[in-house]
């Protein structure tokens, strides 16, 4: 009996090894494939005010400006069911700095990579985060990220990798502008003759919280609504620091229209991280930030720890018209609403380009990290001419003299079902005649065409963008335009005042240590020239993120390896003549 039961036993210990080891090898590849995590938001409109006006604000589960932050580890899928609950809007929502590798369909923006989420529909985004970082995501359906659907995108390491720099605390900031116009009211105006510009705006927002002046409210020719200074939904942001403690600040903007620079009173910043990569450090005083860049800096809270002190906010690029965006950064036990004694400052002067540039050559790729060099040369170079113009009589934004719309059915669906009727099949310009262009005046001939053309790069191919600004048609006038690329990152190679010179300018890319990012400032007169590989398949918008300048023209898409995108899914159609293909 004792035998029977050794062997009994030997062979249930035998079970139990196994089911064990098979548990922990499940484990580990769980581990390494990623978690799932699953998000279910409802989008609808509530009253708020986040500068003490109140107006309708675009909500997820009731929070805006910003939304819930996603959190995830590099390798995780993010599952996101979204409910357009807006009763009268269309939605999308795109994932700024996922490159959405397999998954072009969850890039999220309308009329390029899908159809709008239909009021009172639901639609699953489901895409994995390949790469650690801070990224954002926001409405891409008309202008409705200025209405306030915006958040962040926190990703992490694998477990055991470590970061090349150390802190005790992890906090993120979003850097808005707000309007208290609605999206229609400036979509209507810049659509008009006469032209309505959608002016500055009137508040910044640091979290989502800012104060404007409500006695303006009642001023002759302002707005009209109610502005109430005592709100909670205003008070500033406070951002509570232990003394002695080292804090990552993830810093993201998604303005509508405003160039930023940020600031810390009595603290410097040390920069370690843009759009996802690493950078080499750099310290700064203030830092200037463009709509839909991302940065990581480092700042330690090692100030007299009996107060508290200013975070400010201030547009540049722009003659100001818009208040200090103000928050406070509360040093524990320090009440975190108790305003700091000094006055807050108003930033570097705004029409100061040099400082920007600066910044703009100082972000080189972090030492031992740059694995991903660029390749020497590119197979297809195309210059981006930025420019305003006019087409029959409306006033638009263009790049190479060509104002951009969006068709009705989607590029990725129409080009995978080779619908060529949906969209213009001639290929927009590669380039202009820079030589003979004069970039610091008023154009001679200010007229453009509109188009819906695309761009279709070889797969795997090396592509060159140099973009090229301009006067615009205000005498001595040349604006910032932060430029975004879907899908990929690029390496910035350069940037330079004045025209482009291709025999020259090219000679002094940085090919060494580039840094890679998906959003680049175009500076005022000047050019910046980046490179990418064509090795995404899908279809990739490429545009300016300020919101009127996207929707006044000022954009391109890329079509790269259509071929070896998958199978659609039926959920991105529905509009254009994608209905046939779900009615056959």
């Amino acid at each position: 009996m004792a035998k029977t039961g050794t062997a009994g036993g030997g062979r249930w210990s035998c079970r139990i090894w196994i089911l064990v080891a098979w548990m922990a090898a499940a484990c580990m590849m769980s581990a390494a494939e990623g978690r799932i995590r699953l998000h279910k938001w409802e989008v609808k409109y509530e009253f708020k005010s986040p500068d003490c006006f109140e107006k309708l604000v675009m909500t997820i589960n009731g929070m805006s400006l910003p939304g819930p932050t996603i959190k995830a580890q590099q390798g995780d899928t993010i599952i996101v069911e979204v409910k357009n609950s807006l009763l009268t809007e269309n939605l999308s929502i795109h994932w700024h700095g996922i490159r959405q590798i397999g998954t072009p369909w969850s890039d999220g923006t309308s009329g390029v990579t899908q159809c709008p989420i239909l009021p009172g529909e639901t639609f699953t985004y489901k895409f994995v985060v390949d790469k650690a970082g801070t990224y954002l995501y926001h409405a891409h359906y008309g202008m409705q990220r200025e209405a306030g659907l915006n958040g962040m995108i926190e990703v992490s390491l694998p477990d055991g990798e470590t970061e090349p720099f150390s802190y005790d605390f992890d906090r993120s900031i979003l850097l808005t502008d707000w309007y208290h116009k609605s999206t229609f009211e400036q979509a209507t105006g810049l659509s008009s003759i006469p032209f309505g510009w959608v002016g500055e705006p009137q508040s910044l927002l640091i979290q989502g919280r800012g104060r404007y002046n409500c006695s303006l409210v009642n001023a002759p020719s302002s707005d009209t609504g109610t502005c109430n200074s005592t709100n909670p939904e205003c008070s500033p942001f406070a951002l509570t620091v232990v003394p002695g403690k080292t804090y990552r600040l993830r810093l993201g903007s998604l303005t509508s229209l405003s160039a930023l620079s940020f600031q810390i009173e009595g603290h410097k910043m040390t920069v370690v991280e843009a759009d996802g990569s690493y950078v080499e450090p750099f310290v700064v005083e203030n830092l200037f930030i463009y709509s839909g860049e991302t940065y990581s800096v480092i700042i330690k809270a090692n100030q007299d720890p009996s107060r508290n002190y200013w975070i400010t906010t201030n547009v540049v690029g722009r003659k100001p018209a818009t208040a200090t965006g103000l928050a406070i950064l509360n040093y524990y036990p320090n009440h975190p609403l108790t305003s700091p004694q000094t006055v807050p400052t108003t930033g570097p002067l705004w029409n100061d380009t040099a400082p920007r540039l600066a910044q703009s050559l100082s972000i080189k790729a972090r030492k031992g990290f740059n694995i991903d060099s660029p390749p020497p040369t590119a197979d297809r170079t195309i210059v981006f001419l930025n420019t305003q113009n006019k087409i029959n009589g409306y006033l638009h934004w263009s790049v190479n003299n060509v104002s951009f719309n969006l068709p009705t059915t989607p590029y990725l669906v129409a080009i995978k079902a080779n619908l060529k009727h949906v969209f213009q099949q001639d290929p927009p310009p590669n380039g202009v005649d820079l030589r003979n262009y004069d970039i610091f005046s008023v154009a001679k001939n200010v007229n453009a065409t509109a188009s819906n053309a695309i761009y279709r790069l070889e797969f795997n191919s090396i592509v060159d963008i140099v973009m090229q600004n301009a006067n615009t048609m205000t005498p001595n006038n040349s604006e910032t335009h932060p430029w975004h690329l879907h899908g990929h990152d690029f390496w910035v190679l350069g940037y330079g005042t004045g025209k482009f010179d291709l025999a020259k300018d090219e000679r002094n890319y940085n090919l060494i240590d580039p840094i890679k990012k998906n959003t680049v400032p175009l500076h005022p007169y000047g050019w910046t020239a980046l490179r990418f590989r064509a090795n995404n398949p899908g279809v990739w918008l490429f545009h300016c993120h300020i919101e009127s300048h996207f929707y006044m023209g000022m954009g391109v898409v890329f079509e790269e390896g259509i071929d070896k995108v998958g199978k659609l899914p039926k959920s991105i159609m529905g509009c254009g003549d994608t209905k046939r293909l779900l009615n056959p």
